[in-house]
């Protein structure tokens, strides 16, 4: 009597992936290697599947980096103890921002694209922008306002992290410093009165003077 022959195996669909794995595993890429190495094709390989079962989670390489920025501010921007007084509410949020930003190692490669806003770091903005209008500016200038404290906060923030990896990856002197070297005092006095400093000073942390300077200006009567 012949044997009956084993069920064929059949090839089914890729394991189901849910949009928190999807997250997960690209932040650990970005944390380990950097967004440049973040691909939609790498991030499936880690996963386990294939490009075309990310696209039901994330259309693209700038949204899933949207969703990360969310992950991101999620965990780690959490809302203070806002002051009453309108004006320091404004600084304490923006100073809240900044700090958690700062910390994200891969944040500089995605700051400079205006349009990727984290919802969970909304409340922050609503925050300054309700604080701006609570001081005496219409809700258009406030905006305004809010995108100046926004520019500078993310400037701040990537000049310094820019320098810091420049300096991890070459100890030799910088261009900057070669130059400041050699100033012809009587052409540029007051920089060469501050040359031997330059680099100290402009290594201090001056990110909150410069960021109530910033809020008086945008405060001051027109």
């Amino acid at each position: 009597m012949p044997q009956p022959s084993a069920p064929r195996k059949t090839i089914g669909r890729p394991p189901r992936i849910s949009r928190e794995e999807v997250v997960r595993t690209a932040r650990r890429i970005v944390d380990a290697e950097g967004v440049d190495r973040l691909t939609m094709r790498r991030l499936a390989t880690e996963i386990g599947s294939t490009p075309m079962a990310l696209y039901h989670h994330v259309r693209n390489k700038e949204e899933l980096l949207v969703l990360l920025l969310d992950d991101y501010a999620a965990r780690t921007l959490h809302r203070p103890e806002l002051p009453a007084q309108p004006r320091e509410r404004i600084v304490v949020a923006a100073a809240t921002i900044h700090e958690a930003l700062a910390a994200c190692p891969w944040i500089v490669e995605v700051l400079t694209a205006d349009d990727l806003m984290a919802t969970a770091a909304l409340w922050f903005v609503e925050q300054i922008v309700d604080g701006l209008v609570a001081c005496g500016l219409p809700p258009e200038r406030a905006v305004h306002g809010y995108r100046a404290i926004w520019y500078y906060t993310a400037g701040e923030i990537v000049v310094r992290m820019t320098a810091a990896r420049r300096r991890t990856d070459d100890d030799r002197p910088t261009y900057r410093e070669r130059v400041f070297a050699d100033l012809d005092p009587g052409e540029l006095p007051r920089l060469a009165q501050v040359a031997d400093h330059w680099s100290p000073l402009t290594a201090e942390d001056t990110y909150l003077d410069g960021l109530r300077a910033l809020v008086d200006g945008l405060l001051a009567p027109r």
